[in-house]
């Protein structure tokens, strides 16, 4: 096959420019020379001549050409051939072709798309979903490695601390000072602090391993003396282990590596005693060994409470907002990895007055919304100026902002629509629901709403009038609306998918894709998934029928949403830090 020498096309006269040496061709990566013609071609155009005879590759009946270009990259066959020739071009329109890739993709037992097939962008959910595979294939594995590694290393650093404290002197007076230290906390606090209860039962494990019960006061002081008496059995132990851990560091040190045992050393959540380590930045194990295809970065998130939003603004990955409990919103410059602002009104000591729930964004415009029952808004052209306040009457749950309108879902059960450019910007607030609406999204056609009454409803703009209810056996928390599809995960763990053609909303079916708690946050395109769970996990599917999924990553706190955009992921969790994950260069 090397040795033929294949012919694309014979054009008129004249050399010209060669489009394999474009930028965007160089770009895309695979070697066409094969179908690169061996004669001159035109300045103008490299398709071939209508009075020339076709020989080569485009002699080659058209099932046979397709079924070639279905082994390039769909980048290749979108960016690269429609710059050989217009025959090599119209591969790329051939419906069935992509269809063919697809299912390649997926294997012959999922139905994909899920929802409605009429114009359905085979081309870019077939890029899509072949760049998912490539980024995170294998990524939750390495992740999964990382995390038990650094689950080990917290574990040994435990052991060397407990024979630390077994090492040292006990100074009269000390417990005192832990009881005076302990006073102000009250009853209960002090009940948590030394783990006694009046009617607790106490467990050890007995020399067969199996656990016995020990009550009562006697019972106690023996547990403890037990406990004594195998601390000491163990200590010569623990010495020798640590003796060998700081010849281990003493090497690394030599080799000028820094030990991430160390790092997570100054971490208080690992060492788990009653000390205080001030800690500056803490580094994230997830960024020390990004794969080939990502890389990782991640912010400490200055806010001082947990993120309850996260949203990638700029349609390029490069900006990043974040919501917090501690009622801020702050900007992010992510390719600088710095903090760009705390948004803010003159005067005002936090962005909100209570908790910031959830954001949303349209071109400048980002609006937040929080259990103030407030709407904020800020221009992002003018560094995030404050432009607005809307008061809306109850806490906000879920944003949606359209080019035209803002999308509000609030505590008291409505769904009210703001222009956010008038003077009174309220233009309409309607009761669609029982209960608390948590999420929704919408378009230039239609709002969907999520209620905490397990209900799913739409709303038609234009006619200014809801068209269905669906009741469901669970509520939705979150919500993505691509197309004519809408994805949402439910309190159970479970994701749902819909359809939506001429306003009528159709249950299509329901996945368990493995979440044992409340699905936070998801995002659907054409041909990715991605969902993030309190259960501690983010997950990356193919959006078929049963989804694929792609990667599994673990995270030590529930997370608490994601946003994607651009092919980057932006995580946000119970954790102090921010991860962004993009493909590497």
């Amino acid at each position: 096959m090397s040795a033929a020498r294949i012919t694309v096309c014979d054009s008129e006269s004249g050399p010209g420019p060669d489009p394999l040496t474009s930028p965007s061709a160089e770009a895309s990566g695979p070697d066409l020379k094969g179908l690169v013609p061996a004669s001159p071609r035109s300045s103008t155009d490299v398709s071939p001549s209508p009075s020339t005879e076709m020989s080569g590759l485009l002699s080659l009946p058209w099932e046979m050409l397709t079924h070639i270009a279905s082994h390039l990259p769909a980048q290749c066959v979108i960016t690269v051939l429609p710059k050989v020739c217009h025959t090599l071009g119209n591969v790329g329109k051939d419906t069935t072709a992509w269809q063919l890739r697809a299912r390649r993709l997926i294997g012959s037992q999922a139905v994909f798309p899920v929802g409605p097939r009429e114009d359905f962008d085979w081309p870019s959910a077939c890029l899509e979903m072949e760049q998912l595979i490539t980024c995170w294939t294998g990524q939750g594995h390495l992740v999964a490695k990382q995390t038990k590694k650094d689950e080990e290393e917290s574990e040994e650093v435990k052991q060397q601390q407990r024979a630390g404290q077994e090492e040292e002197p006990v100074v009269e007076g000390q417990q005192d000072g832990r009881e005076e230290e302990l006073e102000g906390v009250g009853v209960e606090g002090q009940e948590v602090a030394y783990g006694v209860d009046e009617g607790m039962e106490v467990v050890m494990k007995g020399e067969e391993d199996e656990i016995q019960p020990i009550v009562g006061g006697d019972q106690l002081e023996r547990l403890r003396e037990e406990l004594e008496e195998r601390l000491d059995d163990d200590a010569g132990g623990l010495m020798v282990e640590e003796r060998n851990h700081r010849m281990v560091f003493n090497d690394i040190e030599a080799l000028g590596g820094a030990p991430n045992r160390m790092e997570n050393m100054a971490d208080p959540r690992n060492l788990g005693n009653r000390r205080r380590v001030e800690v500056k930045q803490r580094p994230s194990p997830r960024s020390q060994s990004p794969p080939p295809a990502l890389e990782c970065t991640t912010l400490p998130t200055c806010h001082i409470a947990q993120v309850n939003s996260v949203l990638l603004l700029g349609g390029e990955g490069a900006v990043c907002a974040t919501g917090s409990r501690d009622m801020n919103v702050k900007l992010w410059d992510l390719k600088a990895g710095s903090l760009l602002h705390t948004l803010g009104a003159r005067g005002e000591f936090s962005t909100h007055q209570g908790w910031v729930w959830c954001l949303a964004s349209q071109g400048p415009l980002l609006a937040s919304g929080g259990f103030d029952s407030t709407l904020r808004l800020w221009d992002l052209q003018a560094g995030g100026a404050a432009t607005g306040l809307i008061k809306t009457g109850a806490a906000v749950l879920c944003l949606s902002c359209q080019t035209d309108v803002l999308v509000a879902g609030t505590f008291d059960k409505r769904v009210s629509m703001y222009d956010t450019r008038a003077a009174e910007p309220l233009v309409k607030s309607v009761r669609l629901h029982g209960n608390a609406v948590m999420c929704l999204a919408a378009d230039d056609k239609y709002i969907i709403s999520g209620s905490k009454d397990c209900t799913v409803a739409v709303y038609d703009r234009r006619a200014c009038k809801g068209l269905k209810k669906i009741r469901l056996s669970s509520y939705l928390l979150s919500m993505s609306y691509s197309g004519c599809e809408v994805w949402a995960g439910d309190n159970r763990g479970m994701l749902h998918s819909f359809s939506i053609q001429a306003g009528t909303l159709k249950p299509l079916s329901q996945f368990d894709v493995g979440h044992t708690a409340l699905v936070t946050g998801i995002h659907k395109s054409a041909g990715s998934l991605y969902t993030c769970s309190s259960d501690c996990t983010v997950k990356v599917h193919i959006p078929c029928a049963p989804p694929r999924t792609v990667c599994i990553m673990p995270h030590q706190m529930g997370v608490n949403g994601l946003s994607v955009e651009a092919g980057v992921l932006a995580v946000a969790s119970g954790e102090d830090c921010l991860e962004i994950w993009r493909p590497r260069n």
